[in-house]
């Protein structure tokens, strides 16, 4: 699914393309139903049960990675998170391609991470998907939107409201729409691990 225009094979009303299939459509409903009734609602403390359930549904989530209910995340299968990542509070993460939070990256609330978009030029309007990676030790600030086919390079920061449409550079601090570096980041691994 990474990096490619999907085929429009799959037809719905007025000829135009539709994008996934019924199997698809029918696991995201039984999942965000799921999700609703036996998680969206569960106070923060209760990581381990929902990283059971996600985990459940085909994502890969390392222990220690934490979800919290609020955050929303449209198929759970292109989502992997390592050790101590977080999606936080009301985040959209619309993993229609791969969705990768490498260990200890952290996205804070209201973020969206958006790994789909659609091709303006095609008259089907056809869906075409990227995957995202957030590399370790990377902070997504409050509000910020990371496109498809985004690299968040370790230890990147996005400032709050930031629009990455395009690959942070590892160490660097990064504000504004679209996101321009404003300062490099102290890296602290090197420092205390010597890479």
């Amino acid at each position: 699914m990474s990096n490619h225009i999907r085929q429009g094979s799959i037809y719905g009303s007025a000829g135009r393309a539709r994008s996934f299939s019924w199997s698809n459509i029918l696991f995201r409903a039984t999942w965000n139903t799921t999700w609703f009734l036996f998680a969206a609602w569960t106070p923060p403390q209760l990581y381990a049960w929902r990283r059971f359930l996600l985990n459940l549904f085909g994502a890969k989530i390392a222990p220690g990675a934490r979800v919290y209910g609020s955050a929303r995340i449209w198929y759970p299968p292109n989502l992997e998170m390592g050790r101590g990542a977080v999606l936080g509070f009301n985040v959209q993460c619309y993993c229609m391609d791969k969705i990768v939070l490498e260990d200890f990256a952290e996205v804070a609330q209201f973020v969206h991470l958006v790994a789909g978009t659609h091709n303006i030029d095609d008259p089907h309007f056809q869906l075409y998907t990227r995957p995202i990676r957030i590399c370790r030790h990377a902070w997504l600030a409050s509000g910020g939107f990371v496109g498809p086919g985004v690299t968040v390079g370790e230890g990147a920061v996005l400032g709050a409201r930031g629009v990455a449409a395009k690959n942070l550079e590892p160490w660097t601090v990064y504000v504004g729409n679209p996101a321009k570096p404003i300062k490099t980041r102290y890296n602290f691994l090197k420092v205390t691990h010597g890479k």
